[in-house]
């Protein structure tokens, strides 16, 4: 196999050249590293430091970042009065219905508490074979004896005219003495020019009820309103007397028999509760 000097020269050539060139790169490479690294040595940037950057003849100052302010809207003076007029007008037409609704209750309890009475005074007469108290027809009340003398016998307090103790009715106390409620009074005082004493019966607007009993053992007692409008009939003696033994009464809201205004002694149109109806 010949060999070729020509050949061989090529080829060292060609070594050097690369070498020379790859040598050259590296330190062009070294300067471009150092050239441009060296302006971002000098600069140190702190925590939310501002700085400003410069694009053509555009500034843009940038700045940390901070959270959105937030504002609360409060009610004006005319809101406030507009609403408070609302609440002012809702009151207003709802307060008639609270009361109707009150004394619709009230109606009742007293209702009630008429049916116990009668009850209770006819059970005495089962367990002792007389009515309490009366030799007459006598009523107990406004207008009549103190109904507290008839309470303290059917309550088992009054032992002379209930030897046995025996509890017929027992009615709560009155809540607020000074103004007594739906129960036994515990102080004197007037209610409307009503008075009540100590141990009356009063209904829910603070009157004493009203009782009568036959006295007189006929199966007869005067009707409390004498127009017939609570019944009876105008051929009695008195006209539309009561053909039972015990009723009872209470002059309702208005603390007056029949109506207060106008003036008027009869049942109908009046807030009045009986208990024979």
């Amino acid at each position: 196999m010949s060999h070729n000097p020509h050949c061989h020269s090529e080829r060292s050539e060609e070594s050097l050249n690369f070498v020379f060139w790859q040598r050259e790169g590296a330190a062009r490479d070294v300067s471009l590293r150092s050239t441009y690294q060296e302006p971002f040595n000098s600069l140190t940037l702190q925590p939310l430091q501002t700085f400003n950057v410069r694009t053509g003849q555009v500034t843009a100052r940038i700045r940390p970042m901070r959270s959105p302010s937030r504002s609360t809207r409060a009610f004006t003076l005319i809101e406030l009065l507009v609403v408070i007029a609302i609440i002012a007008i809702l009151v207003g037409l709802l307060f008639p219905a609270f009361k109707a609704v009150q004394n619709q209750a009230r109606s009742t309890q007293a209702k009630n508490d008429l049916t116990q009475i009668v009850n209770a005074v006819n059970a005495y007469y089962t367990d002792y074979g007389k009515y309490p108290l009366v030799t007459a027809d006598t009523t107990y009340g406004p207008g009549g004896t103190a109904n507290n003398l008839l309470f303290n016998v059917l309550r088992g307090i009054d032992t002379t005219n209930n030897p046995r103790q025996i509890v017929f009715i027992t009615p709560p106390y009155v809540k607020n003495p000074a103004n007594p409620r739906l129960g036994i009074a515990t102080q004197a005082t007037n209610i409307n020019l009503i008075s009540v004493a100590i141990g009356d019966l009063v209904d829910p607007w603070g009157t004493p009820y009203n009782v009568r009993i036959d006295g007189n053992y006929d199966n007869q007692v005067a009707n409390a309103y004498t127009d017939g409008s609570a019944g009876g009939v105008s051929t009695t003696t008195p006209p539309y007397a009561l053909s039972i033994g015990v009723m009872a009464w209470s002059f309702g809201n208005d603390q007056a028999i029949g109506t207060r205004t106008p003036p008027n002694a009869s049942f109908t149109n009046s807030d009045d509760v009986i208990s024979w109806q």
